[in-house]
């Protein structure tokens, strides 16, 4: 039995977000879910570069990143999973776990990345509050 998958379809009934971005960081694919954690409609992050969503503070960073990324066709992250901080549309800051993957062209040059993200922003705040009451219970350390 075949079953034919509507891959769009997929891409917006999952709950993490799923953004592709091309060689010159420009969004070329922006799912439900990117839409629901970073606040930006399809049609407003469409044709953006990621900037839309990475920090004042991290820009220069990601940039030259991505753009030895797409010299060299790799990436040092592998399939590990990245915690940064992202940009939500109503300018607060968010936590945000993902996995990246690389995209190639015919001639297997780099071509884009995709990345599927998922908003840690409440469990990294529970986290942060538990050890803080964690380190008032234990009081100072001698």
């Amino acid at each position: 039995m075949k079953t034919t998958i509507d891959l769009l379809q997929l891409l917006d009934c999952v709950g993490d977000a799923v953004i592709v971005a091309d060689a010159h960081e420009k969004i070329v694919l922006w799912n439900a879910a990117a839409t629901r954690i970073f606040g930006y409609s399809e049609e407003e992050a469409l044709g953006n570069t990621l900037d839309l969503i990475v920090p004042e503070r991290q820009r220069q960073k990601h940039t030259e990143g991505y753009s030895k990324s797409m010299e060299t066709g790799t990436t040092r992250y592998g399939t590990s999973l990245l915690k940064v901080p992202a940009k939500h549309k109503d300018g607060r800051t968010l936590s945000i776990a993902f996995t990246v993957g690389m995209l190639f062209d015919e001639k297997h040059q780099a071509n884009g990345v995709a990345a599927v993200i998922r908003d840690e922003t409440e469990r990294f705040a529970e986290e942060r509050a538990l050890k803080k009451r964690i380190s008032d219970l234990e009081g100072p350390q001698a």
